[in-house]
């Protein structure tokens, strides 16, 4: 039985190009196409059970790359044609024409397969499972649930074990600002920061989505 892909749709552009590019070594590639008759870009950013898991923006810009920076202490991004700013970090995006049936997503049923939830108890926490077993850390997802909001990590603890969690503090409140700042050295609380230029301090980013994931059982 072919393994369908899920697809998760991020707030919006800018998300996305956070997602892709800010605090990456290497910028992930994303991929353009149709999906439901709209052109959308997308990444794939998590395998759950042998099951694709890609995060998707709509979009009408068309173009090589995905372009992102800070311009006056604010996020800065496009779609363009060309690497043209060495201060800029660059996606490659990769057009597809049409997909193949094992890409399209999974609309007949709603999905079995899911993250099992697990709450912590802080945000210094949740840092420390950012850094998991890469050297970039993990993406910090968040979304709504009622009148609070879920921002965690998605990890599998162990290659043999089949089941993936959410590992995730609750908010009172929608995070402001992309990023969240920290040091281990000045015992300072962590905080919700417009950029990533204080020195001496670590830094994880911020993801926003459409709404609540729909593969997160919580």
């Amino acid at each position: 039985m072919t393994k369908l892909p899920f697809y998760i749709e991020v707030l919006d552009m800018t998300e996305f190009s956070r997602m892709v590019c800010a605090l990456e070594r290497v910028p992930r590639t994303a991929f353009s196409f149709e999906l439901d008759g709209k052109s959308i870009i997308s990444v794939q950013m998590d395998l759950l059970k042998e099951r694709s898991v890609n995060y998707y923006v709509y979009t009408e810009k068309n173009g090589h790359y995905l372009s992102y920076g800070f311009k006056a202490g604010k996020e800065d991004f496009d779609v363009v044609n060309t690497v043209s700013n060495p201060m800029y970090i660059y996606s490659p995006i990769v057009r597809v024409k049409s997909l193949p049936e094992t890409l399209k997503p999974e609309t007949t049923s709603p999905p079995e397969v899911v993250y099992q939830s697990i709450e912590l108890e802080d945000l210094t926490s949740l840092i420390k499972l950012s850094y998991g077993f890469e050297e970039s850390p993990f993406p910090l997802f968040v979304f709504p649930d009622g009148n609070k909001w879920n921002m965690g990590v998605f990890m599998n603890f162990n290659e043999s074990d089949e089941t993936s969690y959410f590992c995730h503090v609750k908010l009172d409140s929608e995070p402001a600002k992309p990023f969240l700042k920290y040091s281990s050295k000045d015992g300072a609380e962590p905080s919700f920061v417009s950029t990533v230029n204080d020195h001496g301090y670590s830094y994880l980013k911020v993801i926003k989505l459409k709404g609540k994931h729909p593969l997160v059982k919580l």
